[in-house]
């Protein structure tokens, strides 16, 4: 786990320079070491979070034939992966390196081979090549400018987090008005463009190849099996789930350093618990965040219940009002491809604490999507006309707080997914299921796992997303996924034998975080917020103020969200560092 990032220019040798704000902007990804590849036109660097191999691991890896790999992720097979290479001389037992030797023999197919998350760049020097390899999920981040400023005839530079790419020089902190629209609207950016014109992101999945400062191939490699949905007795699919569910997270685990778990309660995460229960007989560290004097459901009781029933070490983490308006800015630093999504801010702090203890932490992020757990897939479900279009609503809508235009076509991007996940065979329930695992999961939910855990020097995995699991997962009958207006109810079902204390059938709550409670106990920060430079350029006026002092059930979300990007601006458009609390930082641009 780490950061990556370099340069590929036309000709010239790249400038050490640029490689040094590279890495220092993505130090905090990587505080266990540093490594560098030069040769030729390229230029790569990592910033190393130290788990496989903790010694030799260091990264750039060669192969002794001129190539260089680095990586960020995990490649959970790695260790099937050098089975299989019989003969292979490996210099590292790192998870890192067997990608670099099927690359040789693959070509740039190699990524087929590959069980795990990951962001890779391979220096090919013999045939001058750079090969850029994202996995299929999306799990971990890879962004991409092309015709960057490297050298007067130009290039391309990436990185794992854009705002390196802008502390070197490679683009500039300037907003996207379309993905603006969408992070408005939907609390993130769909496809491969990112809020900051002319960087991208590299799809999930793809795979590109770059000659002389120039990509010149790009292929996809799917999260998702094709075809529609595939009948089997509830005995053997229920056994052939236990199979791949136990095989992921034993995978999943592989680890030279401490691990724990994120527990919420809620049917993902219990079944991660009770598989890990499973695996250590010497107990699960789990960690658990609620939300003390607020009206919102506090997870908890149930989630203590649940540690005591198979012998896990329970943390609680408390997140209160003070937490959120004391590291909101922290936050939104964070989150330089923004998701305007109020679960970074507990995931923010539970990643602290959990750092005090372990270095590796397994979440149930893609359980929903795999499964059908959304109420959304219900809907989804019926028949047409009676199917509910997915997020037909926009967060603004009907508020007259945007400037006119802003929001212009920002379902262009929802319907592009859909139109290309409607495959032949697919069910209704499938293709809504695969619209998310085209943006929402990887461009919010996986965002935010990825930039709140990493800013805190801690790994995230998510054994749900794992192609073994999404394989049998995605193709499961649509009335084992949703039955009797419950969602995953092949996964429910397997829970109330493995962990009866999780009670999955009984009615759950959502998850939800009081922003709107906190931000209508401050009626003064409205002012503050309309205010600032970001927000003014946006929104009509006078519409912020009004719209603080009358925080409700339907406008707490939109509050929140201006909030959110007021602080966002501050930092990855202004350049402004915070060094304070929320109040202190935005009374500073009045």
């Amino acid at each position: 786990m780490c950061g990556i990032a370099g340069v590929m220019t036309v000709n010239a040798t790249p400038e050490e320079a640029v490689l040094d704000k590279l890495s220092d902007a993505l130090a905090h990804r990587g505080p266990d070491g540093r490594g560098r590849h030069v040769h030729g036109n390229v230029g790569l660097v990592q910033n190393r979070l130290s788990i496989i191999d903790l010694e030799g691991g260091k990264q750039p890896i060669l192969d002794g034939q001129g190539n260089a790999i680095v990586a960020n992720g995990e490649v959970y097979n790695y260790l099937e992966l050098k089975s299989d290479m019989a003969g292979q001389a490996f210099v590292t037992g790192s998870d890192c390196e067997p990608p670099l030797h099927l690359y040789r023999h693959q070509g740039p197919a190699f990524a087929r081979s590959l069980r795990g998350m990951y962001a890779i760049a391979i220096h090919d020097t013999a045939a001058e090549k750079l090969i850029l390899s994202r996995d299929p999920f999306g799990i971990k981040p890879l962004y991409l400018v092309e015709g960057a400023p490297l050298a007067k005839d130009g290039g391309l530079a990436f990185a794992s987090e854009p705002q390196a790419l802008i502390a070197a020089g490679q683009a500039k902190p300037e907003v996207d008005s379309a993905a603006l629209a969408e992070l408005l609207q939907l609390q993130f950016t769909t496809g491969t463009r990112t809020i900051f014109k002319g960087i991208r992101r590299l799809a999930p999945g793809e795979t590109v190849v770059a000659e002389a400062g120039c990509v010149t191939e790009s292929r996809r490699l799917p999260a998702l099996p094709a075809g529609g949905p595939v009948e089997g007795s509830l005995d053997r699919l229920l056994d052939e789930l236990d199979d791949v569910l136990t095989e992921s997270v034993e995978m999943h685990q592989r680890s030279d350093v401490p691990y724990g778990m994120f527990l919420s309660g809620g049917i993902d995460s219990s079944v991660v618990l009770a598989l890990m229960a499973r695996l250590n007989p010497r107990g699960v560290l789990a960690f658990t965040a609620g939300f003390p004097g607020t009206r919102v459901h506090d997870e908890r009781a149930h989630a203590r219940e649940l540690a005591r029933a198979v012998g896990a070490h329970h943390v609680e983490v408390e997140f209160g009002e003070a937490d959120f308006w004391q590291l909101l800015p922290r936050v939104a630093a964070a989150m330089d491809d923004p998701a305007a999504d109020y679960a970074c801010l507990p995931t923010f702090k539970l990643a602290q604490e959990a750092r005090k203890q372990v270095k590796v932490i397994l979440s149930g992020e893609g359980g929903d999507e795999l499964f059908g757990g959304y109420g959304r897939y219900r809907h989804a479900m019926r028949p047409w006309p009676l199917t509910k279009l997915m997020r037909r609503s926009g967060t603004f809508d009907g508020l007259d707080v945007l400037r006119d235009g802003i929001t212009e076509h920002w379902r262009h991007g929802m319907k592009t997914a859909e139109r290309a996940e409607a495959m032949h065979g697919r069910s209704r329930l499938q293709v809504a299921q695969a619209v998310d695992c085209a943006d929402w999961l990887p461009n919010d939910l996986l965002t935010k796992a990825d930039r709140c855990l990493m800013a805190n020097g801690i790994e995230g995995r998510v054994p749900f997303l794992d192609p073994v699991v999404a394989a049998f997962a995605f193709r499961l009958p649509d009335h084992l996924k949703v039955r009797k207006g419950l969602g995953k109810w092949l996964l429910r079902r397997w829970l109330e034998t493995a962990l009866p204390a999780a009670q999955p059938f009984d009615k759950k709550r959502g998850f939800t975080v009081p922003v709107g409670e906190w931000i209508k106990a401050r009626p003064d920060i409205g002012q503050l917020v309309a205010h600032q430079p970001g927000i003014a350029e946006i929104c009509r006026p006078g519409a912020v103020e009004a719209l603080f002092r009358n925080v409700g059930k339907e406008t707490g979300f939109a509050c929140w969200t201006l909030l959110f990007y007021a602080l966002w601006h501050q930092r990855h458009i202004l350049g402004r560092i915070p060094s304070g609390d929320t109040f202190s930082e935005l009374a500073e641009r009045i």
